[in-house]
């Protein structure tokens, strides 16, 4: 899930949580290790394009996006820039849609706290925000070493990592050990902030910053604390499974190298037989989270998920490029998130992202 500023009962719910035809879009190596997409549906294609003027447009001139009727967040613009980025769109590189990412980049790092805390305004649930926007400057110092930005963009990744240990560090009671929630300061945990986390870390770590092997350890034994009986993860230890945490429990696991454990396993097994429905409930943190989840473990599960993905999402895209929740706790997080997690969910297999590598 992301950060609201405003504690409606809807913001409150959504931060407490979080195709006609089969389609890939395939990457091809090219020398120098990078990859040059070819989709294999123009269709597919044309939606992640018209997304991305979409986004462009409804920027602000801070830099920032909106979230909804919440107000600018750190997590929505992060999110956004994170769209560009993973269709291939760097920062320091020529391109329709430079200007963009680059001021959604600064419009973070102008945002990180004296304690290392990258968010816009005061919340209930600040780490969401936090563990997002970790994970943007982690992927744009695995993408642009040698870009104006990168020297402090590292310098802000370095802090931020910083404060996510910190919290992971707190004394806790054996059931919330290794994982976070909404406060740097909380001594409870779950699943979808733990999330959040967990991707940051690891992009950190892949990007040269220090990241303690102990920390991914105690982070894996809270994650696996979280699978559940029937086959999914719960939003805390012992509680019922759905999809949005499956995917998030799943992608979690595997990115940390636990690939293919008895509970990721079972939680992919899980989600092929709750396969993604437009009107089910957080249905762009679901789709975000298990189009990564699905790749990661491999063709067998990932080309059962995602052609259903697909046709769900170029359905539903809105004539200016937009995606827009038909569920009312996404819903409330704005065109600009449902459209940011639609782009991402959509662009795994570009594999531009660091983070989407398997």
């Amino acid at each position: 899930m992301i950060w609201f500023p405003t504690a409606t009962p809807v913001a409150l719910l959504l931060t407490a949580l979080t195709l006609a035809h089969p389609i890939a879009l395939l990457a091809q190596d090219v020398p120098g290790g990078a990859t040059t997409p070819r989709p294999a549906s123009p269709e597919a294609d044309a939606a992640v394009h018209r997304a991305l003027d979409y986004l462009k447009s409804a920027q602000k001139s801070d830099g920032s996006w909106e979230s909804g009727g919440f107000g600018r967040a750190t997590s929505v613009t992060s999110l956004a820039v994170m769209a560009f980025l993973s269709a291939g769109h760097v920062p320091g590189e020529p391109g329709p849609y430079r200007e963009s990412v680059e001021k959604g980049i600064l419009y973070v790092l102008d945002h990180q706290r004296s304690n290392g805390l990258l968010v816009s305004n005061t919340s209930h649930g600040p780490m969401y925000c936090h563990g997002i926007s970790t994970l943007m400057l982690a992927e744009v110092v695995g993408m642009t070493a040698e870009a104006p930005l990168a020297d402090r963009a590292r310098e802000a990744l370095g802090r931020a990592v910083k404060l996510i240990l910190l919290a992971q560090n707190l004394a806790k009671n054996p059931e919330n050990s290794g994982g976070w929630r909404y406060q740097p300061t909380s001594r409870d945990s779950d699943l979808s902030v733990s999330g959040w986390q967990v991707m940051a870390l690891r992009a950190a770590k892949s990007a040269g910053c220090a990241v303690p092997s102990e920390n991914i350890d105690r982070a894996i034994d809270y994650l696996k604390r979280c699978a559940s009986q029937e086959g999914g993860f719960g939003y805390q230890p012992g509680g019922g499974p759905n999809n949005p945490r499956t995917g998030t429990g799943i992608l979690a696991l595997e990115i940390c190298g636990e690939h293919q454990t008895r509970e990721a396993v079972a939680g992919a097994e899980y989600l092929l037989k709750h396969p993604p429905r437009w009107a089910g409930s957080y249905f762009f943190y679901e789709v975000y989270y298990c189009s990564q989840a699905m790749f990661q473990m491999g063709d067998k599960y990932f080309l059962a998920y995602y052609p259903k993905l697909v046709a769900i999402l170029l359905e539903h895209q809105d004539r200016d490029g937009s995606w827009l929740s038909a569920d009312g706790n996404d819903r409330s997080g704005g065109r600009n998130y449902c459209t940011a997690m639609a782009v991402l969910a959509l662009a795994v297999e570009y594999r531009y992202l660091p983070i989407y590598q398997r």
